[in-house]
């Protein structure tokens, strides 16, 4: 497959459908936020999860570029939904320097794809960046949509701290996800035809 060459319609379609299979499974996931202890915990099963057709999705488009628009798409759909401007900002922040990573390692080398996933998931930061930086009003909001008892919970399960946290937690939910996406391209993908 051609590594250095531009972004084709077909290119294209598979960052929509990866994306889309991205999206709904770490929505899902996002769904055990309803309680608070498993919040910092998502740092970790987010990339495990996705990180089976975040693989799958680089044996299909080893071009530069996919990363970026990938995560676009991601920040541009949790604006939509309610979530601040700096989702947009951190995942094509992330995404881009993720980019560059895979590109440096010719989109071949599992450890330069293994670090690019970790930058690229680092852009989810962003989602709870302004349970931090704008607190009071985060924690207003919180109190309006799910009362009193969860935003206690959530400010004490998310000290600020975990901003920083959520970086080192996350290199390994990529790299326990990167391994686990490996072996199932290996056990089942790569047998049915699919990677």
């Amino acid at each position: 497959m051609e590594n250095t060459g531009r972004l084709k319609v077909k290119d294209l379609i598979n960052v929509g459908i990866y994306t889309a299979i991205y999206l709904v499974i770490f929505f899902v996931v996002g769904m055990l936020n309803a309680i608070p202890v498993f919040y910092p915990l998502l740092y970790v099963i987010w990339p495990i999860v996705c990180g089976i057709p975040f693989m799958l999705f680089l044996t299909k488009t080893q071009k530069f570029g996919m990363l970026s628009i990938m995560s676009v798409i991601l920040g541009v759909f949790w604006f939509l939904t309610g979530y601040t401007w700096i989702p947009i900002l951190s995942y094509l922040v992330c995404g881009l320097i993720a980019d560059f990573v895979l590109k440096s390692g010719d989109f071949k080398s599992f450890k330069k794809s293994v670090i690019g996933y970790w930058i690229f998931s680092c852009g989810m930061i962003g989602l709870q960046a302004p349970m931090w930086f704008m607190a009071d009003r985060y924690m207003a909001d919180v109190r309006a949509y799910m009362g009193d008892q969860y935003a206690q919970q959530l400010a004490y399960y998310m000290p600020q701290w975990m901003g920083f946290a959520s970086i080192a937690i996350i290199f390994v939910g990529s790299l326990l996800g990167a391994l686990l996406g490996r072996k199932m391209l290996k056990k089942h993908f790569e047998r049915a035809g699919i990677a």
